[in-house]
């Protein structure tokens, strides 16, 4: 453990910081399974509803460099893939 009180304080907002990115991180986990769930379950207006949450938790994890911007694009642009192959596909 560190002595000196600067370093005391790097290490009280270390942790502030791992929490709080572990929250955000989990929050982004959890909107990517809502749409990929509402995709399987063939539920496009939730889909897509679903999508537009993802995208906005994604982009906020990422202005906050939580997630690297490119990161949080690529899942974006996965996620809307999916879902745009789900509504152009053919209903049986």
């Amino acid at each position: 453990m560190a002595n000196h009180k600067s370093a005391l304080k790097r290490h009280r907002q270390s942790l502030k910081r791992n929490e709080r990115n572990r929250m955000v991180k989990t929050r982004v986990k959890n909107a990517i399974k809502a749409v990929r769930k509402a995709v399987e379950a063939g539920d496009l207006d939730a889909a897509q509803t679903l999508l537009r949450t993802a995208t906005s938790v994604l982009d906020r994890a990422a202005s906050k460099k939580v997630l690297h911007w490119r990161t949080a694009a690529r899942k974006i642009s996965r996620l809307s893939m999916a879902v745009n192959k789900a509504a152009t596909a053919p209903t049986n």
